[in-house]
């Protein structure tokens, strides 16, 4: 009986500068440590490349000044509401000062007790005060939309524990034009302005329907702003400014635009110079969320951007520590193991019927998120995960 299931592991590779040629590279790399294991590759592996690297090999990248000339096409009254944007130095301070250089006025809505990713803008122990204050207010003025020295006198300051950052402080000090005002209800924005851009990630749809149903003239979202090149500068087709990442002081790594093509180079690579074709995808934040801190690290729009249509399925998978409690409690030893085996490849002939609990995740999220707890996003030089069987279970031999 084989004794090893799945595995996954980190392989470096030199420094990628913008516009290199990035599927020779990477196929080369990952043949060569399969050859150092004599472990050649399979059909069932699966190569990961982070989109960090495809994006910076595709020399994507956008300069704050592109974001304002786009906004200021999108709002040229001069004016916007940004609604529930992300509380993050690397992830939106440069979109923000774009946005606040293409408006002469923005208003800015948080959301409290954290943003849509789990940072915290007050002290937790602080809610119940927080939200007794805004029932009043609501009560006696009909008016939910409260600014940011008002709410701030009833929840105080507050910096993050982790980087002793005051994102409200940050955020307005990026322009004399802002303005900070907090509310749960998005809607709330339009006492102050009908023009609105939603800086939220995963619920941006959800927000900017309603925003449309209550009445706002202009709604655009994230994924709108740079989703076309302005004056030859890069671009996302689908996400815009989502996924991007603080590159410089006035520069965005932007999201990689063709994902999808890179994985199919690179499979079509594999093929020629091994002879199979594992499954491939790119890669971004993991959709975990962190147990101490709270913070929910999904901050780009997917885990995955691109990949290979396999990864685009379920697991489809028996519960084994509850069947052997349950249908195979009366049998022990080798014959519990071959019943186990025998319902596996039961399931296998039917798969449709099965799935792994309840939650619909499918393969790209899991992996995605396996890539990125291997690589993790410091010094480890790791860019590209090797995952092996994966796809075996236990009646695999």
């Amino acid at each position: 009986m084989r004794l090893i299931g799945t595995s996954a592991f980190g392989i470096r590779l030199p420094i990628i500068s913008s516009g290199d040629d990035l599927v020779p590279l990477v196929a080369d790399h990952v043949i060569k440590v399969t050859e150092q294991q004599k472990n050649p590759l399979s059909p069932g592996d699966i190569v990961a490349v982070t989109e960090s690297m495809v994006a910076k090999a595709e020399s994507n990248f956008i300069d704050i000044s592109d974001i304002a000339a786009d906004v200021r096409a999108k709002f040229p009254g001069g004016e916007a509401g940004l609604v529930y944007p992300m509380l993050s130095r690397n992830r939106f301070l440069n979109i923000l000062k774009g946005i606040a250089a293409g408006v002469e006025k923005l208003h800015i809505l948080l959301s409290y007790p954290h943003d849509e990713v789990g940072n915290p803008v007050m002290d937790i122990d602080k809610l119940d005060e927080v939200e007794d204050f805004f029932n009043l207010r609501l009560m006696q003025d009909y008016d939910t939309l409260v600014s940011a020295d008002d709410f701030r006198e009833v929840a105080g300051a507050y910096k993050l524990p982790f980087t002793g950052v005051d994102y409200v402080e940050l955020y307005k000090s990026v322009a004399p034009h802002i303005s900070v005002y907090f509310s749960n209800d998005p809607r709330s924005i339009l006492e102050l302005t009908p023009h609105i851009l939603v800086g939220e990630i995963h619920n941006r749809f959800r927000t900017r329907k309603r925003l449309e149903k209550t009445g706002a003239q202009t709604v655009y979202t994230l994924s709108d702003i740079m989703n076309k090149s302005v004056n030859g500068s890069g671009f996302n087709e689908k996400y815009g400014v989502l996924g991007s990442n603080l590159s410089t002081d006035t520069k965005l790594k932007m999201f990689p635009n063709d994902a999808n093509g890179f994985v199919k180079k690179l499979k079509n690579r594999f093929k020629e110079l091994a002879g199979v074709a594992p499954e491939v995808m790119v890669y971004g934040d993991g959709a975990f969320k962190d147990p101490v801190c709270g913070i929910w690290e999904l901050a780009d729009p997917v885990v995955s951007p691109g990949h290979t249509p396999r990864l685009a399925g379920q697991p489809s998978e028996i519960k084994m520590k509850l069947v052997a409690d349950t249908a195979l409690s009366g049998i022990i030893g080798e014959e519990k193991r071959e019943a186990v085996r025998k319902m596996i490849r039961e399931k296998d002939a039917n798969p449709q019927t099965f799935r792994e609990g309840t939650t619909p995740r499918i393969y790209a999220d899991l992996l995605g998120s396996l890539a990125d707890l291997v690589s993790g996003s410091g010094d480890k030089g790791t860019p590209v995960v090797l995952i092996r069987g994966y796809f075996d279970s236990y009646a695999s031999d």
